[in-house]
């Protein structure tokens, strides 16, 4: 089945950050229940904003970028806009605050 979101990697994630515009970073891991109800909400996103993209980084197999950028808890939101970290956002929240969120921080 397609995934509208990619995976994000300590390796890449550098990469994915300099190449879109507008990425979203969630940090995630399979343990993680919020997360876990989190995931299909931006797999619709993805789908619907198209100049978004959203990228998965699971905390478990790539702990490196979730360190250095000091994720704490999970799930988190990062969003970057043109290569710089713009906005985070923490904890499980409804689909239409996660779409709020997204269009006020690349207002």
């Amino acid at each position: 089945e397609f995934m509208a979101t990619i995976k994000s990697t300590d390796e890449t994630f550098d990469i994915l950050v300099k190449e879109n515009k507008v990425i979203i970073f969630d940090f995630w891991a399979s343990w993680c229940s919020p997360c876990l109800k989190m995931s299909p909400l931006l797999e619709e996103i993805s789908e619907e904003m198209k100049d978004v993209k959203i990228a998965k980084h699971n905390l478990d197999d790539e702990p490196n970028v979730p360190v250095t950028h000091g994720v704490r808890g999970i799930p988190t939101l990062i969003l970057f806009l043109d290569g710089e970290k713009k906005s985070t956002k923490v904890g499980l929240v409804p689909k239409s605050e996660i779409v709020s969120w997204i269009k006020e921080s690349i207002a």
